[in-house]
């Protein structure tokens, strides 16, 4: 019996030079919120004008893509400047400055928004990650996420996942077999499906969605590494959980509620994905705060 979530290493906080990895997805976005120049800006700053400022928490929670964040000033204007205050990962209280950044007012401006919005869906992402994890805490059942993600953004999506203390599924169709309802479906048979599974791919783990207990005991006759738990009622899910004991891993999914988790969790499942991570967090009310403009004498 393989794990499919065993070797995912631990959480380490993105850095400057590891968010450069996401210069092309910053600079797109960028392209997008300023077009051909922030007019705003242009027009009412001074080139040579400087600005400091703090990046706050306006709510509590779990802060995440605080380097993507100061990347984007960075493209702006390379002689921004900025120290973290905190680190991905961090719980942080509604007030709590995460960032302190200063530079030229024009890149601080023109990057406000785009910066806000990438570290607001991160941290929104990171925080009900973390409720989630709290929830099963007294249990052994792992959070994770799922490939739900907004297209283009599921590798930091996904960061922010661990960062909340979740961990990852598959990154996507290429890495591991997931056999769901629509392939059993053509193929006729669990039993077959796996067959098939091993053949193609005989180094992938190999999850099979099971709908029944007969299901999970066809699945694990066949010798699936996984089995998933698709919208089972609590009492079914028990029965699934001891057909599976020991020889799969066993992952419940769909329709996981923040209130219904830790009741899902008591059954015994290894692993609890939740498409809403991703698909549904709140992004964290995040704002940029600049220091208040000297009145210089008359």
């Amino acid at each position: 019996m393989r794990h499919p979530f065993q070797n995912q290493p631990a959480f380490v906080p993105l850095g400057i030079e590891g968010a450069a990895a996401f210069d092309s997805l910053i600079d797109a976005a960028l392209a997008e919120d300023v077009g051909a120049g922030d007019v705003t800006t242009m027009s009412t700053i001074d080139a040579s004008a400087t600005s400091r400022g703090e990046v706050v928490a306006r709510s509590g929670g779990v802060v995440a893509g605080l380097a993507v964040a100061v990347s984007v000033f960075l493209r702006l204007d390379p002689s921004v400047d900025a120290s973290l205050c905190v680190a991905d990962g961090d719980r942080v209280r509604a007030g709590a400055a995460l960032t302190r950044i200063g530079g030229p007012a024009r890149a601080l401006l023109t990057g406000e928004r785009v910066a806000l919005n990438f570290l607001g869906r991160l941290s929104g992402i990171a925080t009900l990650t973390r409720q989630y994890v709290d929830a099963v805490a007294h249990y052994g059942a792992r959070i994770a996420d799922t490939r739900k993600t907004t297209p283009g953004l599921r590798a930091l999506e996904r960061y922010a996942v661990r960062a909340g203390g979740g961990v990852n599924h598959r990154f996507g169709l290429h890495d591991a077999v997931l056999i769901k309802d629509n392939h059993l479906e053509a193929v006729g048979s669990v039993g077959e499906a796996v067959r098939r599974a091993r053949t193609h791919a005989p180094d992938a783990i190999v999850e099979v969605e099971c709908e029944n207990v007969d299901q999970v005991g066809e699945a694990v006759a066949a010798g699936a590494d996984a089995v998933l738990l698709d919208n089972m009622d609590l009492e079914t899910m028990r029965r699934a959980v001891a057909a599976a004991r020991g020889k799969a891993i066993v992952e419940a999914s769909g329709g996981i509620t923040l209130a219904g988790v830790a009741d899902i969790a008591a059954t015994g499942v290894d692993v609890i994905s939740v498409g809403a991570l991703t698909h549904s967090a709140p992004n964290l009310d995040v704002a940029l705060d600049f220091a208040p403009h000297p009145v210089i004498p008359m």
